[in-house]
Formats: C-alpha cells, sequence, structure tokens
C-alpha cells in the first residue's frame, strides 16, 4: 500500500528569508515520510533548504516535490552518524545558503526487540542512528548558531520514548526518550545565545515506514493487520501521516514560537493520554 497525498496547505511565508537543514529529508519509500514532508512544507513558506540525507534516489523525490510548488532546496549527501561527515554537511551549507537559522533532525527508525532478545550490538546501532546522529548535527551546526545568535533545533522523538506503544523495541524506546532529555537540556544551556530547541513527538503515523519496514517486523508482512492494529490505538480513529509532523515542526521553527523552548509538541491523537 502506497501512500500518494498532495501536501495539505499552501505557503505564507512563515520561514521567508530562513536558512533551514533537515536531515532524513529522503523517504523509505513513496509519499510522506516525517522528513519529506517537512522540507517541502519549510520550502513551501519560504525557507532555503538544506536537504540532507543518505540515499540520493529517495532525496531526488523530495527535490522534485519542492520544485513543483516553486521552493528552494539544496541536496546533500550524508550519513549523520559520521562525525567528520556531519561536520562538512555544517560547513557545505553555510557555504551554500548561509548560516541555518533551523536544524530539523528526522533521521530515525526502530527495530524490534526487548532486553533479552536483542544483541549488544543492534542496541548500540539504535542509539547511534537516533540519538547519537542527533548529537552529532547539533554539535555541529549550534557553533554557527550561537554566533549568529540565533536559531531553532526541532528535534524528532516519539511516543516511543515516552510510553508502551505496543511493542518491544527498547533500543528506540530508550534512544528517543534520550532526544526528549537531550533537548531540554541543549535548550536550557543555549538559551542566553538566542536559540531555542525543541522535540515533535510523533504517534503512529501512516508513513511509508509501515509499509516497508514494520509490516515485516510486527505482522508477517499483512500490512492492512498492522494498520488496524494501531488505529485502534488512537482516539481520534485516524491516522496522522507525516504532513502532520511537518506541520509541528514548522510551528516550532518559525517565529510564532519565539516563546517556546525545552518542551514536546505530542502528535498522536491522543494516543499517549490514554490510561488504557
Amino acid at each position: 500500500m502506497v501512500l500518494a497525498m498532495e501536501s495539505a496547505a499552501s505557503g505564507s511565508g512563515r520561514l521567508a528569508g530562513k536558512v533551514a537543514i533537515v536531515t532524513g529529508a529522503g523517504s523509505v519509500g513513496p509519499g510522506w515520510g516525517n522528513g519529506r514532508a517537512a522540507a517541502v512544507r519549510f520550502a513551501e513558506e519560504g525557507a532555503r533548504v538544506f536537504a540532507v540525507n543518505r540515499d540520493e534516489v529517495s532525496l531526488a523525490e523530495t527535490l522534485e516535490k519542492v520544485a513543483e510548488r516553486g521552493g528552494t532546496a539544496v541536496p546533500y549527501i550524508c550519513d549523520v552518524t559520521d562525525a567528520e561527515a556531519v561536520l562538512a554537511m555544517a560547513q557545505a551549507c553555510v557555504e551554500t545558503l548561509g548560516v541555518p537559522d533551523v536544524l530539523l533532525n528526522n533521521v530515525g527508525g526502530s527495530r524490534a526487540g526487548g532486553a533479552i532478545e536483542m544483541t549488544e550490538q543492534l542496541w548500540h546501532e539504535q542509539l547511534d542512528f537516533n540519538l547519537t546522529s542527533t548529537f552529532l548535527t547539533c554539535k555541529a551546526v549550534l557553533p554557527f548558531m550561537v554566533e549568529a545568535g540565533r536559531g531553532a533545533v526541532v528535534n524528532t522523538a516519539s511516543t516511543s520514548g515516552i510510553r508502551w506503544t505496543g511493542a518491544a523495541q527498547v533500543g528506540y524506546s530508550a534512544s528517543k526518550a534520550g532526544v526528549i532529555g537531550f533537548t531540554r537540556a541543549l535548550a536550557v544551556h543555549h538559551a542566553p545565545d538566542g536559540i531555542r530547541a525543541n522535540t515533535v513527538v510523533p504517534g503512529q503515523m501512516h508513513t511509508p515506514m509501515v509499509e516497508v519496514r514494520l509490516a515485516g517486523q510486527r505482522a508477517g508482512g499483512d500490512v492492512e493487520k498492522l494498520l488496524a492494529t494501531r488505529q485502534a490505538r488512537i482516539p481520534l480513529g485516524f491516522m496522522g501521516d507525516g504532513r502532520d509532523t511537518a506541520a509541528a515542526a514548522l510551528f516550532l521553527a518559525s517565529d510564532e514560537a519565539r516563546f517556546v523552548t525545552g518542551t514536546e509538541l505530542v502528535v498522536d491523537g491522543g494516543m499517549s493520554a490514554r490510561c488504557d
């Protein structure tokens, strides 16, 4: 099953004149992954997007969608778990588009397994992929923001970082909880530098990752079964998609959130508020 959706909103210039780095700007499959949706949405709102991804093919589709909407996006291929590559990426952004006003960290993914089942190697891979990548990009980009005296960092976590969401995935849960704690500390530390830092916490979205990865991990490849199980947990009765995550990230990145820092914006249709 493929998500084939168009962007839900046209731009009104909420990021006009700003440079925005979006990591994970591609998608694991056709449709609106969180990173792709954010890159397109930011460009619609006037940002010059430095679109970072490790896969060139999936990034190309993002660039096409940005171009269709008259936006600006510059591609950059980078593995954000590689410290030297991330430093080069940050420098390339400054040289190409200017000092970034916005950094959206969107790289991440889950692997199944509890504390007994998960290997130590996979545990470390999950921490590197979901948490260390966020640390490395912030470490590389923040010095430019500090010098400029401005910036907005938006990190992407998950409801799995704040509660049980139906599957044992201890590496993912721990790393996404770490993103939240990391971002809170970052926000307080760099508030005097004019930098805000917040976390988007998506719930069980219907993104391409459901078809490409999760269905095989949790439902024997039965996509419809997995979708029904996930939707049943959501009080609103439907699943969001990458565009909902992007809308939340857009608010936190924009000047509308000028007094918002060190907090989390949960986007999950009410799932994490349930007590059952």
